[in-house]
């Protein structure tokens, strides 16, 4: 692809996105959940002068991360060691499974007090490419990816859905690992070479680097910066907004 952001259907058969961060505004949501739970794990094993987690190291450790991969990303950052603990276990601060579903619990109360949302410019992507016949997929690895969509309305606007509670049944690997976005191609009949990737977080970037798709979109919402460290992980092209993307079928009509 050129300078040009115009996507056209002749090049390529589907869009794929990632859901926090590009289409809902859920991302914060879960920075600010992770915080509070990390923050208190620090706080407990390392006294009060630890580091408080922070933006970077949501970015570096957690975004895009299946949960538990996260914790065990971040907690190894800071040189901490908790047992894993049992799948299914309740919310605890004393095991990855325990801190990963703390988190998840904080997440959904906030999620319950309508802390989410959509953006307008993803929305106004997905209604133009409906329109030109693109294929929509949604990648997510959240295990809430299908309650979001429920609450917010979206659940009938992707041809596939691949999130959290796909990679437990299917044992997909996840982001970085691009498996998820080659089942969400697959299942939409398409070969990544022709599949367009939307994503905000280096895993996800890298996922659909590492998957041959066609065009890798990163989406830095929060600036310039953002958007440079999404080309330097193989991003071909990287904006700050969705509104630039434009989407035509393959006479260069409806979008």
């Amino acid at each position: 692809m050129s300078d040009s952001t115009t996507l056209s259907r002749g090049d390529y058969d589907a869009l794929i996105f990632d859901l926090d961060g590009v289409i809902t505004d859920t991302a914060q949501t879960h920075r600010k959940a992770w915080k509070e739970v990390f923050d208190q794990v620090l706080e407990e094993h390392l006294g009060a002068d630890y580091r408080p987690f922070d933006v970077d190291d949501y970015r570096r450790y957690v975004d895009g991360k299946p949960r538990f991969e996260g914790v065990r990303s971040f907690l190894s950052s800071r040189n901490l060691h908790l047992p894993e603990g049992e799948i299914g276990e309740g919310p605890d601060l004393e095991t990855v499974y325990g801190i990963g579903m703390e988190k998840n619990e904080r997440y959904q109360e906030r999620v319950a007090e309508g802390q989410l949302s959509v953006f307008d410019d993803a929305l106004e992507l997905l209604e133009a490419a409906e329109q030109a016949r693109f294929g929509l997929g949604l990648v997510s690895s959240s295990r809430n990816a299908g309650l979001i969509l429920e609450i917010l309305g979206l659940s009938d606007r992707f041809g596939a859905r691949v999130d959290g509670q796909t990679l437990a049944e299917e044992n997909l690997a996840g982001k970085p690992a691009p498996d998820m976005f080659v089942e969400a191609s697959r299942r939409l009949g398409v070969e990544p070479r022709r599949a367009v990737v939307i994503e905000d977080a280096e895993s996800g970037v890298r996922a659909g680097r590492a998957g041959g798709f066609g065009l890798v979109i990163g989406l830095g919402r929060g600036g310039e910066e953002e958007c440079r460290i999404l080309r330097e992980h193989g991003a071909d092209l990287a904006l700050t907004s969705l509104a630039p993307l434009k989407v035509v079928d393959e006479e260069g009509k409806y979008g």
